[in-house]
């Protein structure tokens, strides 16, 4: 049996660009889609690549995705801005908002863009990668489906609600935080289920509340709403601290939902027709509080005292986020992006039923 099935980026992108662009999308906007499907495989985060394109064609296909852009500007003042994404393409719609940060960020300092009614956007640190291009902080947060229980609770009602910020460096590779605040996402679930394999204790919880390792139990129970889910990061109950992850959940929920008045907590997805998911979006320009340079220089500094501090036995290095994935992203673009059997036969299906020819073995 094959583990892997390695495909060029260019091959890739063009693949998911002109499905999507069969389905009504312009193709800017199949650009930018694919681009953040693409760039959450190369930088190894695989549960939100495009092992989930099938998501976006069954959203456009049932009518509850836009193809077309249709998001509006509600309300505006020099450093924020509330959008109403108008049930168009969650990544389209959010790289319209860090945009508009950023924009905001270089004339003002800081830039806060909300966002309500909108779509799953992907991977968060897509986003803030954008403000590093300018020399800028970002920050991006989104709420999403109820997955996650509460701490001492069984049923699921936040989301994984992931939340990325990015710091520039000088000579260090930039600081990029990119996570969920779940144990860990659904998407890392359902790799295991594609495995056939039983997940680690402290990941999910069934219906009773306890910690389960079989995943095509818990995404079942999730997907019928039976009870259980995912926990919050720390894990289950208080002991690991587990409701500080359920903490972060709720100030994301707070942020991209009750801010901008989008869906909250079991609302996320309660109309499959509408699924109303919030964005929030920051851009900080460092050159407001310091010289830039100063700024990415004690970041280098900073970055180099981690990695050169004592390491646990055992260990060959101290990584700071962003490093691992920096590191992949090359190895890929050279050698190619390694996809499981399960991925390309979906992904084959799609382009079958759409006339694309998948362009990989």
């Amino acid at each position: 049996m094959v583990d892997k099935i390695v495909i060029g980026e260019r091959e890739l992108t063009a693949f998911c660009e002109q499905v999507l662009m069969k389905l009504g999308v312009p193709p800017q906007d199949a650009r930018v889609t694919t681009d953040v499907l693409v760039l959450a495989d190369l930088r190894g985060i695989d549960s939100h690549g495009v092992a989930r394109l099938q998501r976006y064609v069954s959203g456009l296909q049932e009518g509850y995705m836009k193809p077309t852009d249709h998001s509006t500007i509600i309300r505006e003042t020099k450093a924020t801005a509330l959008l109403d994404g108008g049930q168009s393409l969650g990544q389209v719609v959010s790289r319209k908002g860090m945009e508009l940060a950023i924009k905001k960020a270089k004339d003002t300092a800081v830039g806060i863009v909300t966002v309500r009614n909108s779509n799953h956007y992907g991977i968060a640190g897509y986003y803030t990668l954008m403000a590093l291009e300018h020399d800028l902080i970002g920050m991006s947060m989104t709420n999403a489906a109820p997955l996650v229980v509460p701490t001492f609770g069984r049923t699921s009602v936040l989301g994984t609600n992931p939340i990325s910020l990015t710091a520039p460096t000088m000579k260090e590779k930039p600081f990029v935080l990119d996570m969920a605040t779940s144990t860990v996402p659904r998407g890392k679930v359902e790799v295991y289920n594609r495995l056939g394999k039983p997940m680690p204790h402290g990941w999910a919880v069934d219906e009773s509340g306890k910690s389960s390792t079989d995943p095509a139990k818990v995404l079942n129970a999730l997907a019928r709403r039976l009870g259980g889910g995912l926990l919050p990061l720390g894990g289950e109950g208080e002991e690991f601290s587990g409701h500080k992850g359920y903490g972060l959940s709720l100030l994301v929920d707070v942020l991209c939902g009750v801010l901008p008045g989008a869906a909250t907590g079991l609302q996320v997805y309660a109309d499959e027709k509408k699924p109303d998911v919030g964005h929030f979006f920051m851009a900080i320009d460092p050159s407001a509080f310091r010289p830039l340079e100063e700024f990415k220089r004690d970041m280098d500094r900073l970055v180099r005292e981690l990695k050169d501090s004592p390491m646990a036995e055992g260990q060959p290095r101290i990584y700071v986020h962003g490093e691992k994935s920096y590191a992949r992203m090359e190895k890929y673009r050279k050698e190619g992006i390694s996809l499981g059997p399960k991925v390309v036969e979906n992904l084959r299906q799609i382009g079958a039923r759409l006339k694309v020819p998948w362009p990989g073995p």
